[in-house]
């Protein structure tokens, strides 16, 4: 049983967590979408097919 001041503990943890994430999901897609991380991964793909 969950103490009278509990009560809604859990709901509130997942809704911290859920923004989080989603921040994180933002961060991390405003970095992929950059210039400079599209050239280093287009390098990488081309040094391990051989092509570059």
């Amino acid at each position: 049983m969950h103490a009278s001041g509990e009560a809604g503990m859990a709901t509130a943890e997942y809704a911290v967590g859920t923004v989080a994430a989603a921040s994180l999901a933002g961060v991390l897609l405003a970095i992929l979408k950059s210039d400079w991380v599209r050239e280093l991964i287009s390098d990488l793909i081309r040094s391990a097919l051989g092509l570059g």
